[in-house]
């Protein structure tokens, strides 16, 4: 006869064999630099006076990991589409071309929301040639989400 009692520690265990399996395909994700794991993220950048800080962010996040250990993209709409447009400079006077070839020699893509691209006129022929036109910059995002990256906002 099973009990209650049985029945719950039981489910208790299934839960916890469920939990373990998910772990362990975290584990075999692998070991990067410095103790941490491989990982996947999307960067989603949609301010022009961020831009520098995410693409110096970006940089440090491939120093601790390792090249090799990061699958990154950037993803940009609104007013942090102008940082993948060739010559734009933020208040500072930062211009980003040489930054984001940087970056992408290191395997970062760059993803550029369309909407944005029409919305503020963005030339065709100004768009930094590591962008890659998306149809919506949040979406993307939702969708990069979806597909495992980790969110971030610098």
């Amino acid at each position: 006869m099973i009990t209650i009692k049985k029945t719950l520690t039981l489910a208790a265990a299934g839960v916890v064999a469920v939990a373990l399996t998910g772990c362990a395909g975290t584990a075999e994700r692998g070991a990067a630099k410095n103790g941490y794991q491989k990982q996947k993220v999307v960067y989603h950048m949609n301010d022009l006076q961020k831009g520098y800080a995410g693409l110096r962010n970006m940089k440090n996040h491939l120093n601790a990991l390792g090249d090799e250990n990061l699958e990154a993209i950037m993803v940009f709409h609104s007013s942090g589409g102008f940082v993948l447009v060739d010559g734009k400079k933020d208040k500072k006077g930062h211009t980003f071309g040489d930054e984001i070839q940087a970056l992408a020699n290191r395997g970062v893509k760059f993803a550029l929301c369309a909407n944005t691209v029409r919305g503020k006129k963005i030339p065709k022929d100004k768009i930094n040639l590591n962008a890659e036109i998306v149809p919506s910059g949040v979406a993307e995002v939702a969708e990069l989400q979806y597909k495992g990256y980790v969110y971030i906002k610098p």
